[in-house]
C-alpha cells in the first residue's frame, strides 16, 4: 500500500512537472520526434519531471509483487485527485463542472473494485503464457497508434473544434496498459532464485521488449498531448484506460481468478462498467472561446 501510494505522488508530480516544462518549449509534435526529444532533454524541469516518473515505475514493480492487479489498478487511479490539485495549483488549469462529476464517478467506480478485494483471498499470479501476453497486447499497440494518428489528422483541420484531449488519453493509455503488463511480467522475474538465470529468463521473454516499444512510442506521443491539452483531463482519461485495460486483460491474462463472492464479483463488474460508461460520456471538445464583453461581432457588408 505504501508503494502504491508513493506511485500516485510520484506519478502526479511528474506528469505535472513535464507539462509545466512543456508549456515553455516550442511546439512538439510525433512527426518530428528526434527534435522533440532534443527539446525536452535540453530542459531541467522536465528532467525533473522524467525522473519522478522513473522512480514511480520502480514503486510499481514493488506493488506487482505483493497485490493482485485489480487491487494495485484501483488503487493507482486514487492518484487523479493529487493531479488534479496540482494542476489546477501549478498550472493554472480548470475543470468544468461535468468533468469534475466525472472524475468523482471514476473514483467512486474504482473504489468499488478495491472493495471487491479480500486479502488473502486474492491469488497473486507471477507469470502467464508468452503467446498469451503477445496475442493480447500486439493488437492493443496497434489500435493505440492508429487512433493517436486518426486524432492527430483531425487536429489539422481549419475549422475544427478545440479538442479535450480525450482521444489522445485513450491511445497512450492502451500503450501504457500494455507497458503496465509488461512490467507484472518483469516483476515475476524478481522473485527468481539466481541473477544470472532471471537475466537470462527475462530476455528470453517479450516483456522488455514491450517495455522498449512501448517507453519509446509513449514518451513522444504523450509528451505532444501533454503540450496541446491540459493534464487535468488527458492523464485521468490516460489512467482510466490503463487501469481498467490492465485490470480485466492483465487478471485473465495472469489468471487472477475474480471473486467467487457474489457481492465482491458484483462490485468488481459494477465498478469497471461504470468507469467505461463515464469515459465514453466526457466530452470530446472544449467550448469555443467566448468574444470579449463589449465586442462587436464583425459581419460582412
Amino acid at each position: 500500500m505504501a508503494a502504491a501510494l508513493l506511485a500516485n505522488t510520484l506519478y502526479s508530480v511528474g506528469f505535472v512537472l513535464e507539462k509545466r516544462a512543456l508549456t515553455s518549449l516550442p511546439e512538439v509534435t510525433i512527426r518530428q520526434p528526434v527534435k522533440l526529444l532534443g527539446l525536452v532533454l535540453r530542459s531541467p524541469l522536465w528532467i525533473g519531471g522524467s525522473l519522478a516518473l522513473a522512480a514511480g515505475f520502480g514503486a510499481q514493480l514493488a506493488v506487482y509483487r505483493t497485490l493482485p492487479i485489480a487491487a494495485a489498478q484501483g488503487i493507482f487511479v486514487s492518484g487523479l485527485v493529487l493531479l488534479v490539485l496540482l494542476s489546477a495549483r501549478l498550472l493554472g488549469e480548470e475543470t468544468t463542472g461535468r468533468e469534475r462529476y466525472a472524475l468523482g464517478a471514476i473514483l467512486l467506480a474504482l473504489l468499488m473494485v478495491v472493495l471487491s478485494l479480500k486479502e488473502g483471498s486474492d491469488r497473486v499470479s507471477r507469470d502467464a503464457p508468452y503467446q498469451l501476453i503477445l496475442l493480447v497486447c500486439v493488437p492493443s499497440l496497434a489500435a493505440g497508434v492508429w487512433l493517436y494518428g486518426s486524432a492527430e489528422r483531425r487536429t489539422r483541420h481549419r475549422h475544427r473544434m478545440p479538442t479535450t484531449g480525450v482521444e489522445y488519453g485513450v491511445a497512450v493509455g492502451l500503450l501504457y496498459g500494455v507497458s503496465s503488463l509488461a512490467i507484472k511480467g518483469v516483476s515475476s522475474y524478481l522473485t527468481s532464485t539466481g541473477l544470472g538465470s532471471a537475466v537470462v529468463g527475462l530476455l528470453r521473454s517479450p516483456y522488455p521488449y514491450l517495455l522498449l516499444f512501448t517507453g519509446a512510442f509513449g514518451l513522444v506521443m504523450s509528451q505532444a498531448a501533454l503540450q496541446r491539452c491540459r493534464a487535468s483531463l488527458i492523464v485521468p482519461v490516460c489512467t482510466t484506460v490503463t487501469s481498467l485495460y490492465t485490470a480485466v486483460l492483465g487478471t485473465l491474462s495472469f489468471g487472477e481468478s475474480l471473486p467467487h463472492d457474489p457481492l465482491r464479483l458484483a462490485l468488481r463488474l459494477a465498478g469497471t462498467v461504470l468507469a467505461v460508461a463515464v469515459l465514453l460520456a466526457m466530452p470530446k471538445h472544449d467550448p469555443a472561446p467566448q468574444p470579449p464583453i463589449g465586442a462587436k461581432e464583425l459581419t460582412p457588408p
